[in-house]
């Protein structure tokens, strides 16, 4: 049985090649059993840092803005609403005389004329709308007396002296 075919292959008996293919073999295994505790780690690690990052994020994202708030006395008691609406949550917590304390007479007097000086604002806000009303009254006025073409009634005519 012997045929010229070139796509034919001819087996040889086992070569002493399987030990050293064992040992590779092993090797492969060892290395894979290393990645994959070395996986586990860093799985571990990532659930780790997921769970504390944001926290340390959140908190250093507070303090670096706390940081640039400008320093000014404290005159209420933070049940006023803030900017957006919602109470001011600096202040929750502090004794209002022990922050009395605290400060110094200059200080004492800069908030008094904050004090003040929102206390004004919030009353030239409310009676806005009363003042609107009536400046558009006196304009409706002026506007009826320019109907007149120009004729002033005699009360308004100034009276010449001689």
């Amino acid at each position: 049985m012997s045929s010229n075919n070139p796509n034919q292959t001819i087996r040889s008996p086992e070569k002493p090649e399987s030990k050293f293919e064992d040992e590779s073999e092993e090797e492969e295994a060892e290395e894979l059993e290393q990645l994959e505790t070395q996986v586990k780690q860093m799985a571990k690690k990532i659930l780790e840092y997921r769970a504390t990052l944001p926290d340390q994020l959140k908190t250093t994202l507070a303090l670096l803005l706390s940081s640039q708030r400008p320093l000014l006395p404290d005159c209420d008691s933070g049940s006023d609403p803030g900017p957006s609406g919602e109470l001011n949550p600096d202040s929750g917590g502090q004794d209002k005389s022990s922050r009395a304390a605290l400060l110094t007479k200059e200080d004492r007097k800069t908030a008094e004329k904050v004090h003040l000086l929102k206390e004004k604002i919030s009353s030239n806000v409310s009676t806005m709308p009363v003042v609107l009303k009536r400046m558009k009254d006196c304009i409706s006025r002026i506007n009826k007396l320019d109907s007149y073409n120009g004729s002033i009634h005699p009360a308004f005519k100034k009276k010449r002296t001689s």
